[in-house]
């Protein structure tokens, strides 16, 4: 089976690759379709973007496609950034920019519990779309610590430990993210559905 991936961020296909690593699938990327339609992540919900992304680029393509939607959910700030994580300074979107304006919206907040989320879509043209959510709980640092990982990780300490994502070692952060989660659940999943590979696809 192949199996395309509704991104083009590098980040976020490395960390999918390695979490479905020994999936008896192909993986494709957005870069394999060029003239693939951007899609517009306007959605209120992480679902309804994942899903809008992955039932666009499985029609577009013909092929099964994975999509994620993720974000940081900060309780102080009733849940924002949101899923408006990746953009949060504005367009075009910028790591260091959406860190920096974090820290400084949360500057004299002291109460700092935060939660990422992460919502994985599986469409095939013509059928159903499968869900996955991933969760990890944590808290916002005061200022940026190490350099792994993107997004957020440098100022995200998952609950428990005294190091960030960005701290952490690729295995050691898949082992407890969000998106980590998410996966290993698609994971599960796909490996379930796939020996026989003559599936309903009502069912997939």
């Amino acid at each position: 089976m192949e199996l395309v991936l509704a991104t083009r961020n590098r980040k976020k296909i490395e960390e999918i690759l390695r979490i479905t690593n020994g999936l008896k699938v192909k993986v494709l990327t957005l870069d394999d379709f060029p003239e693939c339609p951007e899609v517009e992540e306007d959605g209120q919900t992480f679902e309804e973007n994942a899903v809008k992304k992955a039932i666009t680029v499985a029609n577009f393509t013909g092929r099964p496609a994975l999509a994620d939607d993720s974000g940081l959910e900060v309780s102080a700030l009733n849940g924002a950034p949101g899923t408006l994580s990746a953009r949060y300074a504005g367009e075009p979107a910028d790591d260091k920019k959406n860190i920096e304006k974090l820290l400084r919206v949360m500057h004299f907040i002291e109460k700092r519990d935060a939660k990422f989320v992460c919502c994985i879509a599986f469409a095939v043209p013509g059928s159903e779309v499968r869900i996955f959510y991933g969760y990890i709980e944590g808290s916002i640092g005061k200022e940026p610590r190490g350099s792994q990982g993107f997004g957020y990780d440098p100022v995200f300490y998952p609950m428990g430990s005294d190091r960030t994502f960005a701290e952490m070692h690729d295995e050691e952060k898949d082992a407890l993210s969000h998106r980590g989660r998410a996966l290993t659940a698609f994971k599960s999943f796909i490996q379930a559905w796939l020996p026989g590979e003559n599936h309903d696809k009502k069912n997939c």
